[in-house]
């Protein structure tokens, strides 16, 4: 067993973990993280996403040792004073959730865009995206969501 210490959505995490467990099962199934879903488990599909250190991460690739020291955010520590994050706003007001299964993923990796990039346009977005499938096909409704995310940052700012 390999102890490690990280911070995940703002709250220091000690914890013990095989060399061979993934970030993935750590959240989920070790720290009841539900957000974070299991899917092709090959990198390819972005169910898994979370932020590590500010960037999108396939956390299906990703050792849980590696994250000693790290920061991890999920989709549960974007909210403020329990209030949504704009992007999960956005989200909403957009109907860009149809299923469900890929928005944490989805949002986290729109956050991460708007970070750094608080005014993408239409292919910025696409781009970040690359990683992310819908399978419900709602990639219409979830790239207006991102624009409308950046206004709203905008103007809160």
């Amino acid at each position: 067993m390999i102890k490690i210490k990280f911070n995940l959505n703002g709250r220091s995490v000690e914890t013990e973990v095989k060399p061979s467990t993934t970030l993935l099962d750590l959240l989920r199934y070790q720290l009841r993280i539900t957000s974070v879903k299991r899917g092709c488990e090959v990198g390819e599909c972005g169910a898994c996403t979370v932020l590590l250190d500010g960037k999108p991460v396939n956390s299906c690739l990703i050792l849980a040792a590696r994250v000693d020291g790290r920061n991890i955010v999920t989709v549960e520590g974007l909210l403020k004073d329990s209030k949504l994050h704009p992007i999960q706003e956005a989200f909403i007001e957009e109907f860009a959730v149809q299923c469900g299964y890929c928005t944490p993923g989805v949002i986290l990796t729109a956050k991460a865009l708007l970070d750094i990039n608080p005014n993408p346009t239409i292919a910025e977005i696409k781009d970040a995206l690359s990683g992310n499938l819908c399978r419900c096909g709602a990639y219409h409704q979830i790239i207006n969501a991102i624009l409308k995310a950046s206004e709203k940052i905008k103007t809160r700012t």
